[in-house]
Order: structure tokens, then sequence, then C-alpha cells
């Protein structure tokens, strides 16, 4: 009879865990960010079908990143969880800590089971309050370890260079259309080259306070997108050439006026009145 190898519990934890974030880091990133009237959410996405961001309440949404399958089963156990407790009790009895603590007991007992594979996901779990100050955004991982941030959340992909733009340029109320073009530029900057984002290529979702809907959650049209980006884009600078231009017009210009100026006078016989010459300090439409 054949003894199995021995591999001690740390080894295997960390071959676990290695195989998890090797699985996310193949995804593209998602970004949660606080703004002045609800919580942002925008993920690279190009496909129009799966969606990595989703609603799972009245006040509440889910976004993951990793294998679809995976976070899809878990986004739809959120849904039935919070339809069934909103029945059973009351829709207010429904928040998001309640959803993010079941998440991360099934994140956890996955990771930790050696029958299977652990889940290669991460998700976050938001919930808008009446205020700023009562948002609320859980980050969960594989493992699953949660934490509650404030101001903004990165996952998947290179989510520490994406996170590191979006500290350098993040601010407390920010407005929806800064919020946005900051996400998207944050997602641009995820290597060594810089990449230009376009609507087709992202996927956004708010929730957004100041609906009048029980529901706050609303989804982003590719028109939206564009509008509000074209917006928020900084005013374009002269090129080079324009310049150019411009230098050499106002050059034939000023060679036009000099040749005008310079041109000779013919005498003027004694028969023909002439008119006194103009001045050439007058001022004369151009």
């Amino acid at each position: 009879m054949s003894v199995p190898f021995y591999v001690s519990p740390e080894q295997l934890m960390r071959d676990r865990a290695d195989f998890a974030r090797k699985g996310i880091a193949k995804g593209r990133s998602a970004i949660a960010l606080q703004y002045a009237d609800g919580i942002l959410f925008v993920a690279e996405n190009r496909s129009p079908a799966l969606h990595k961001v989703a609603e799972i309440y009245d006040r509440m949404a889910f976004a993951a990143v990793g294998r679809y399958n995976e976070f899809e089963n878990l986004r739809i156990a959120g849904v039935r969880l919070a339809d069934m407790r909103g029945y059973s009790y009351d829709r207010r009895d429904v928040t998001g800590r309640a959803l993010a603590n079941a998440y991360a007991q099934t994140l956890g007992a996955i990771f930790s089971s050696g029958g299977e594979k652990p889940l290669e996901v991460e998700i976050l779990v938001a919930e808008v309050g009446s205020s700023s100050a009562e948002d609320q955004i859980y980050r969960l991982t594989y493992d699953g370890s949660i934490a509650d941030v404030r101001g903004y959340a990165v996952m998947g992909g290179p989510a520490e260079q994406v996170a590191d733009y979006v500290g350098e340029h993040y601010t407390d109320g920010i407005s929806l259309a800064g919020a946005l073009r900051l996400a998207v530029d944050a997602l641009g900057h995820d290597g060594t080259d810089v990449r230009a984002l376009t609507p087709d290529q992202l996927e956004v979702a708010v929730l957004d306070r100041t609906r009048s809907q029980v529901r706050k959650f609303k989804r982003m049209t590719e028109e939206t997108l564009e509008r509000i980006l074209s917006e928020s884009r900084p005013a374009e600078e002269p090129t080079g050439s324009e310049d150019a231009e411009d230098s050499g017009s106002a050059k034939a210009e000023d060679t036009t006026s000099a040749s005008a100026d310079d041109t000779a006078v013919a005498p003027p016989s004694d028969d023909v009145p002439v008119a006194p010459p103009e001045n050439p300090d007058d001022d004369r439409p151009l």
C-alpha cells in the first residue's frame, strides 16, 4: 500500500492562494468609487451580455472579477438571500453587511476545504446610504477575507497599479463626471503603455441616492458615457501645425500691408486734381 506524500497545511494554503491569485490576475480590473451622490462602478468589459456589475437589492449592488461562472453563482445566491430576507421580515432588514458576511462564510469554507479548488473570484458588495458617510463598500477575496473600504476599491488584473493612480487623483465629494473620468483614466494606466478606453469597452453602473425610486441601481448606456466623457475631457491645446498656419497667415498679412504701403505713387499731373495722401496711422478695416 502506497503512502501519500505529506504536505504541510501552511504549504497547502499557500498553493491554493497562489492558484486563486493567478486566476484573478488574468482578468481585467474593476473599480468602485464613492462620488457626491452615490457609488460608481466601472469595469473593463467588452461583452454586452456577461455583466461584471449587477443589482442585488434596492440599495445594494454587486461587482466581481475572475471566473464568470463562479461569481455568477455567487450573485444569484445573493439575490435569493436578499429576496428571502426582505420577504420574510422587512426590506429594511436587507443590509450590505449581512450579505457580505454570508459571502465571506461561503468563500472561506470553499477555500479551506481540501476537496475542491478555491474560487478564482474577488467581489465587491456596496450599499448606498442617505449620505456619503453612510455608504458601505465591502471587498471580499477568494479566501473569505472581508474588508470595509472607504472612498474607492480596485480589484482584478494589475489592481495595485490602478489603485495607485486612483489614490493620487481621488478627492472626497468628487462629481460623477470627475469620478467617471478618473476611473476610465485609471483603467488605462494598468501597464507600461497608457490606453484610451472607449465606451464600448466599459461597463458602468451607479447606485444613485438622488433617485426617487426605491431601487437606486442604474446602468449607463454608451451614449450617456460618451456625453459625460466628452464634457469632462480637458480642452485641447492648438497643435504645432495650427500655430504654424496662424503664423504664416500673420506674416502674409504683414507682407501684403507692407507692399501696399511701399507702392510708389505716380507724380500728379497738372490737369487732374489729386486727393491728399492717406495717413498710414489711421485705423482701417481689415
